[in-house]
């Protein structure tokens, strides 16, 4: 499991990138704390846009928050990124994703 002090202690020195936000989301995810997770995974993307993995990290974790809406958008997003950066891995992973995802929105 990431220890996220050292990390939450720099964003609270005044350090906020995507990649600090994407190690903080992705530790958050681990840990099975979806809701900080998305958090930190959505200013990733905001501080990078075509920032693949945090995409794929953001799309899991709103899975698994069964924040189905919101993983669809950022899932369907997330595979347009990984198409125009050419990842085939992370696009293949996000649309099995979006394959659950969908699936509990038909169900509901």
């Amino acid at each position: 499991m990431t220890d996220t002090g050292v990390f939450e202690k720099m964003l609270a020195l005044g350090e906020d990138n995507a990649l600090l936000r994407f190690t903080l989301g992705s530790a958050f995810y681990k840990q099975e704390r979806y809701d900080e997770a998305v958090m930190h995974l959505r200013k990733a993307v905001e501080f990078t846009p075509e920032y693949t993995a945090a995409w794929k990290v953001l799309g899991r974790s709103l899975l698994d928050a069964e924040r189905f809406e919101e993983a669809r958008d950022a899932l369907t997003h997330g595979i347009e990124v990984a198409e125009t950066n050419g990842d085939k891995q992370a696009e293949k992973e996000m649309r099995t994703f979006l394959r659950r995802v969908l699936r509990q929105l038909d169900n509901d």
